[in-house]
């Protein structure tokens, strides 16, 4: 019986985490940066290795009794360079933005000049953010993309670079649909003797199965989510040169964080080497089939996809032709078992509280097994839930055909 313990000792808990699951199972989630992890991520980080303390790195802890949390964290570092071809790897950080700090503290000082991505054309928050620690510790410059075809101009990019002369650059982001050229940017980066730093946590199951350019050989410093495309537990990982190991691994304990948790650093190694498979290749050449087709079929209905397409696992999706915002359209989508998040999109009249679009990935819903005709029934699902967005009867109809498609493609058989 499925968590039979916590359902003995915390009946109320044990209702939210049940209630969870149904919803997981319910709904068609098209989160970008959400997946569904196998059973043995997370039996792997339900494990008593939550119990372990183990301040420090493999064979130099602080703790007695590691040796076996040592063999599990070996086995990760060793896992996930192999997998993105690194020099050095360090799987503690709790999250990206840790990684991401961890990085800062790193190569900057506080005051240094960084550029990076400006979040309403596709950023990160802490990319430089005026209220996360990146744009609080540092002075933070920003480049966009270009007003006619919404991708990254490069052009523009080393104009930049070239006035603002930052110590870092920064590549990477959370909401843009294209292929990102880390050549070019490791070019601009050396002509201004600046480093490169590219955060990949929404594309590293891509990068990890050759669908999208490494940022390994290019970049000084590569950080990641573990979660996302590459369909591990929640958590963050570094990858540098060896030059930088040393400094980093400093800067991670004792500098931001201290005792990992290694029940999830087990879960990490575990996703590390599924990503490995075959099979995790041809379901990442399924993201993106199913990611173009989404997108295609959401233009036919009238939407403006943003940059013209997805050469990723996301979509951006401007809905200004339908005259709703993204903040009301992820509210009638949740309403019918569609889960969205609301998004800016690049020159955006709108505030980030309520947006013109909305960002849909596709990770998740292939995970299920849905393929390119589950895209376009869901593209027609969508369309017809904004524009009868106001009509109780036909949004209900909608909700009972996504429905049928979930029961279809069960969540966790093994756990009902």
């Amino acid at each position: 019986m499925y968590l039979k313990n916590l359902k003995n000792a915390d009946p109320d808990i044990y209702k939210a985490v049940i209630s969870e699951l149904k919803r997981q199972q319910g709904n068609l989630e098209f989160i970008a940066s959400e997946n569904f992890t196998s059973l043995a991520v997370l039996e792997a980080q339900g494990t008593v290795l939550t119990n372990k303390y183990a301040e420090g790195y493999p064979s130099a802890r602080w703790y007695g009794g590691c040796n076996y949390v040592d063999k599990v964290e070996k086995l990760a570092i060793e896992r996930a360079k192999k997998l993105f071809s690194a020099e050095h790897a360090n799987v503690q950080p709790h999250s990206g933005t840790q990684a991401n700090m961890a990085v800062y503290f790193c190569a900057l000082n506080l005051g240094d000049r960084v550029l990076a991505m400006d979040l309403a054309c596709g950023g990160h928050l802490s990319h430089g953010h005026s209220h996360n620690f990146s744009g609080l510790f540092y002075k933070v410059f920003t480049y966009g993309v270009d007003k006619k075809t919404e991708k990254l101009d490069y052009d523009n990019i080393l104009f930049l670079a070239k006035k603002y002369r930052p110590k870092i650059i920064l590549a990477g982001a959370s909401a843009y649909p294209h292929t990102i050229d880390f050549q070019k940017f490791s070019e601009i980066a050396k002509k201004i003797e600046a480093l490169l730093f590219v955060d990949m946590a929404h594309i590293a199951g891509l990068v990890a199965a050759g669908l999208h350019p490494s940022p390994v050989p290019y970049a000084d410093f590569v950080t990641s989510t573990t979660h996302k495309t590459l369909r591990g537990p929640r958590g963050g990982f570094i990858l540098c040169k060896k030059d930088y190991a040393k400094k980093i691994d400093t800067f991670i304990f004792p500098g931001i964080q201290g005792g990992p948790l290694m029940h999830v650093i087990a879960a990490k190694a575990v996703a590390f080497k599924e990503a490995q498979t075959t099979g995790f290749k041809k379901y990442q050449q399924q993201v993106v089939k199913n990611a173009k087709i989404l997108a295609q079929e959401l233009e036919k209905r009238g939407f403006r996809i943003v940059g013209g397409g997805t050469d990723t696992h996301l979509i951006l999706v401007d809905l200004t032709p339908y005259n709703i915002t993204g903040r009301e359209a992820s509210f009638v989508l949740e309403k019918v078992g569609i889960t969205v998040n609301k998004n800016l999109i690049p020159f955006d009249k709108n505030p980030a509280a309520i947006t013109s679009g909305i960002r849909l990935g596709t990770p998740a819903v292939t995970t299920r097994g849905m393929k390119e005709n589950e895209m376009r029934l869901i593209a027609g699902f969508i369309e017809r839930a904004i524009k009868f967005k106001d009509c109780a009867k036909r949004l209900k109809e909608i909700k009972e055909e996504v429905k049928r498609i979930t029961d279809k493609f069960s969540l966790y058989k093994e756990l009902k």
